[in-house]
C-alpha cells in the first residue's frame, strides 16, 4: 500500500498585490477526492470573485477556513491527502521546481501519480438526489440535532442537507461565538435568512419565530424588542472597501472637471432603430451605449490626450496609444468597472458582443481581476436608471469618464422650429492635469456632432 502525505493550499496572491480574500463558498467537502486544477472554492478579493482551482490531486483533508471569513494571502486554507512516491524525501524542492501557474501565478502540477487514498467519508442526513444540491457538496462533520420544540416543517427556505445556512458573515461569526449551530437555527428574515435575533434567541433557548408559527400569527406580529435592532451595520469589504478606497484617492488626487452638453440624438436613435432591424445585425443586442462607445473611440483618435494616464511616481504623462475602454457595471456586490482590451480595433458587432459579455459576467460577479484593470477611459450609462446627467468620478489611473444620461423625447429647437426630438445630456469629467478645458470641450463637442448626425463620422475618419 503507497503511504500518504498531507499537503498544505496557502491562499494565493489573486493578482496586484491584493493582501486578503474572503473565502465565499466551498465546492468540496472532507473527504472528497479532488483532481488537479478542479474548482475547490469561490473567494472574494478586493475586486471579484475568483474561483479557486485545487493545485493537487488527492483527497481533501480539512478545510481550515470557513465561508465568509477574510483570509491573509499566504495562509493555509485547505489540506490535501496525497499519494506518496517517496520523491518528496529525497528530494524536497522537487514540487517547488515544477510549479506552474494556474491561477494569477499560483498553481502547481501533479506532484505524484497514481490514484489518492480515499478516505472513509461520514454523512449527518441521508442521502438525497443529485437533483437536490447540483453544486453543493454533504458536509463531513455532524449536524446538531433540531430542537425539540422547533416545528421543521415550519422552517422557511430550508437548506438542503451539505449546503450552508443563508446567513451574512457577521451572523455566522456571532454563531461561532456563542457554539450555535446555524443549521439547527430558524431564519426569519426574507426568504429563510438567518438574523442575529434568531442566534441570540436561539442561544437563549428562546424561539420567537417558531412559537408565532405555532400560533398562526404571522412574523410581523412579533414584539418591537424581537424585530431587529434600530441599526444594521455591515463590514466594509470586499467590491465595496476596494471601490471606496479607489473613488476616495482619485477624488483627492486628479483635479476634476464636469462638462455637460445636451444633445439632439434623434438621428442616432433612428440609425440604432435601423441597425436593429437589419440582418447583419440579427441576434446582436444594441443599445444607445453600443453606439457612443464607438463614437468615443472614434472621437479619442483626434484628442489622445483624454486616453492617457499621470504617472505621479515618475513624474511623466503616460499617454496610451489603445484604449482599454471601461464600462461600469452595477452589481449585487457593488460597482465594478470592467474594461473591453483594445476596443479601438473593433467594429461595432465586435464592441456589441464585447459590451453584452461584459455587462452579463459583471452581473454574474464572475469578472476577473483583469478585466478590472488596465482600463484607460471609461462610460458609465446613468441613463438606465432615468438620471440625465452627473458629476462622475475619474477611474484611478484615468483621464477622463463619460456619463450617459437618458434618453428623453423633449421640446427642441429642430430647423427652426420647435419639435418633440429625442435628446440626451453627455456628462464628462476629466483630469484637469492631464486635459486643458478646450481639449475636453473638443472632444465632447466632436462627440456630440456625432451623436447628432452619425454621419458626420465620415468626416472624423
Amino acid at each position: 500500500m503507497s503511504a500518504t502525505m498531507i499537503k498544505e493550499f496557502r491562499l494565493p496572491d489573486l493578482g496586484e498585490g491584493l493582501t486578503e480574500s474572503e473565502i465565499v463558498a466551498w465546492k468540496v467537502a472532507v473527504g472528497d477526492t479532488v483532481t488537479l486544477n478542479q474548482i475547490i472554492a469561490e473567494v472574494e478579493t478586493a475586486k471579484a470573485v475568483v474561483e479557486l482551482p485545487s493545485p493537487f490531486a488527492g483527497v481533501v483533508a480539512a478545510l481550515h477556513e470557513q465561508p465568509g471569513t477574510v483570509v491573509e494571502v499566504g495562509k493555509p486554507i485547505v489540506s490535501f491527502e496525497i499519494e506518496d512516491d517517496g520523491s518528496a524525501g529525497s528530494a524536497p524542492d522537487a514540487a517547488a521546481a515544477k510549479r506552474e501557474p494556474n491561477l494569477v501565478g499560483y498553481g502547481a502540477v501533479l506532484e505524484a501519480s497514481g490514484r489518492p487514498a480515499r478516505r472513509a467519508r461520514t454523512f449527518a442526513a441521508p442521502a438525497v438526489p443529485a437533483a437536490a444540491s447540483p453544486v453543493a457538496p454533504v458536509r463531513a462533520e455532524p449536524v446538531a440535532p433540531v430542537r425539540a420544540a422547533e416545528p421543521v416543517e415550519a422552517k422557511p427556505a430550508a437548506s438542503a442537507p451539505g449546503e450552508r445556512p443563508r446567513s451574512t458573515p457577521p451572523v455566522r461569526k456571532l454563531a461561532k461565538d456563542l457554539g450555535v449551530d446555524l443549521e439547527a437555527v430558524t431564519g426569519t428574515g426574507e426568504h429563510g435568512l438567518i438574523t442575529r435575533e434568531d442566534v441570540q434567541n436561539f442561544a437563549g433557548g428562546d424561539q420567537p419565530a417558531a412559537a408565532h408559527e405555532l400560533a398562526g400569527a404571522p412574523a410581523q406580529a412579533l414584539a418591537p424588542q424581537a424585530r431587529g435592532e434600530r441599526e444594521t451595520r455591515t463590514p466594509i469589504k470586499g467590491v465595496r472597501k476596494f471601490t471606496a478606497a479607489a473613488m476616495v484617492a482619485s477624488a483627492f488626487t486628479a483635479p476634476h472637471v464636469t462638462e455637460f452638453l445636451t444633445v439632439d440624438v434623434t438621428p442616432t436613435m433612428e440609425l440604432l432603430a435601423r441597425l436593429k432591424a437589419s440582418r447583419a445585425f440579427a441576434g446582436y443586442k444594441l443599445t444607445p451605449l453600443t453606439l457612443v462607445s464607438k463614437a468615443v473611440l472614434i472621437a479619442l483618435r483626434n484628442h489622445p490626450t483624454l486616453n492617457a494616464r499621470w504617472d505621479e511616481a515618475n513624474q511623466e504623462i503616460v499617454q496610451f496609444n489603445y484604449v482599454n475602454l471601461g464600462i461600469a457595471a452595477a452589481t449585487p456586490r457593488g460597482l465594478t468597472v470592467p474594461n473591453i482590451k483594445d476596443a479601438d480595433r473593433m467594429s461595432l458587432l465586435e464592441i456589441s458582443s464585447a459590451l453584452t459579455e461584459l455587462t452579463d459576467t459583471a452581473r454574474a460577479g464572475k469578472t476577473s481581476p483583469e478585466a478590472l484593470s488596465g482600463g484607460t477611459i471609461s462610460i458609465t450609462n446613468i441613463g438606465v436608471f432615468g438620471i440625465d446627467a452627473g458629476t462622475p468620478i475619474l477611474n484611478p489611473g484615468e483621464a477622463a469618464i463619460l456619463a450617459l444620461g437618458a434618453v428623453r423625447k423633449m421640446p427642441w429647437e429642430y430647423q427652426d422650429e420647435v419639435a418633440l426630438r429625442q435628446v440626451m445630456t453627455l456628462s464628462l469629467s476629466f483630469d484637469h492635469r492631464l486635459v486643458d478645458g478646450e481639449q475636453g470641450s473638443r472632444f465632447l463637442q466632436d462627440l456630440g456632432a456625432m451623436l447628432a448626425d452619425p454621419g458626420m463620422v465620415l468626416a472624423m475618419v
